[in-house]
């Protein structure tokens, strides 16, 4: 079994000493798109993407082919530049870098690991390993293959250092170029389809490997089209036609197409309350479906006295507003937001709901029957 990575082993310091670290997010896009030229005109790989990625990360990015996965990778990574937006990482704009800084900028901070391992034939396990140290001069020569022995170590790849790649399994050569792309101490792995060309044993130790990874400290962000490996990861993102979906929403309908769950995407409000505040008050006409992103919301019903009980506590990713649209009657339920906090929602008019939910049975199904758990619980 592989050893377990040790934070005092893999430390993630590599970002450049001399940019100021006061940034919540290591990994920021902002509105980028990327377009390319066409005979046919301009295609759209990217459509104004945002998205957020915190320190520590474990975060699978999943989608059809062609929906943009490997375009906002090579984003992030540097290797093409967005025609409009700004990535940022650790607050360090990176589309603005010139090619010989970002190549030495991707040396020091991402590990890439490829689907087909992209180790050099011509040169031993150890020397591949070796080989980014070298580019990036990080670490004293006279250290350098020791630092590369105990990383081939830590992959259980020690036993293969002075083979040639052709002389080893797809799955060790898959560990060994794990271990060259934490050569330069990275804080963020990026592995492109990491596990598409290996047997499932190997690709369940990988997988592993990978959870190791994050324990010590390291962001990962993964490619794949395992829809069972992206369930076990920490987060989701989910690219449909160069769009990222709502998270919620795929959590929520996971039934649905990602053509309408990216519809639905389009169409949803984002709302913030304060504490306090009503986002839907009983007796009246329902309009709108909610999604919770981020906060609390406390669902309340009259208790028989002249006065309203709690009968839920709605968290991040929980749902209301369907019973009354589904019943087509008004509202039986006050929800407000509740807490210290701000409560974030998402907004879906009730025509696109009903839409939704009525274009699958099974989905229509299941959120009738939380409904009726809801009238229940409500009425005790």
């Amino acid at each position: 079994m592989w050893k377990r990575f040790r934070k005092q082993d893999i430390s993630t310091n590599s970002i450049v000493a001399s940019h100021p670290r006061p940034h919540n997010h290591l990994i920021e896009l902002r509105d980028v798109v990327k377009a390319y030229q066409t005979p046919v005109g301009n295609f759209i790989a990217l459509d104004g993407v945002t998205l957020t990625i915190d320190r520590g990360e474990f975060v699978a990015v999943v989608g059809k082919s062609g929906s943009g996965k490997s375009t906002m990778i090579n984003m992030i990574t540097g290797i093409d530049r967005p025609s409009s937006g700004e990535i940022l990482v650790d607050g360090l704009p990176v589309h603005t870098l010139k090619e010989g800084p970002m190549a030495q900028w991707r040396g020091r901070n991402i590990g890439v690991i490829f689907q087909f391992f992209q180790l050099l034939p011509m040169l031993s396990i150890l020397e591949n390993v070796i080989l980014p140290m070298d580019f990036c001069k990080v670490h004293d020569s006279k250290d350098r293959e020791a630092i590369a022995m105990n990383l081939l170590e830590q992959v259980d790849m020690a036993d293969q250092a002075h083979k040639l790649p052709s002389e080893v399994s797809g799955g060790q050569q898959q560990r060994a170029a794990i271990a060259r792309a934490l050569a330069n101490d990275p804080p963020i792995l990026v592995a492109d389809e990491p596990t598409g060309n290996l047997d499932s044993r190997s690709a369940i130790a990988i997988f592993e490997l990978f959870h190791n990874l994050v324990d010590s400290g390291k962001t990962i962000l993964m490619v794949t089209h395992d829809n069972d490996l992206a369930r076990r990861v920490g987060r989701t993102v989910t690219l449909a036609d160069g769009s990222i979906l709502n998270e919620h929403l795929t959590k929520v309908f996971p039934m649905l197409t990602h053509d309408l769950l990216l519809k639905a995407t389009r169409q949803i409000q984002p709302q913030t309350y304060q504490p306090g505040n009503t986002i839907i008050q009983a007796g009246d006409l329902p309009d709108k479906f909610y999604l919770v992103t981020a906060g609390q919301a406390d669902v309340l019903v009259p208790d028989g006295n002249g006065d309203q009980k709690v009968v839920a506590h709605l968290q991040t990713g929980q749902y209301f507003g369907e019973i009354a649209i589904l019943n087509g009657s008004t509202r039986m339920a006050t929800v407000k937001a509740s807490g210290e906090t701000a409560v974030n929602v998402v907004a879906l008019e009730k025509d696109t709901f009903h839409n939704l939910v009525g274009s699958s049975p099974a989905m229509h199904q299941a959120v009738s029957r939380v409904a009726d758990q809801r009238v229940k619980a409500a009425s005790v």
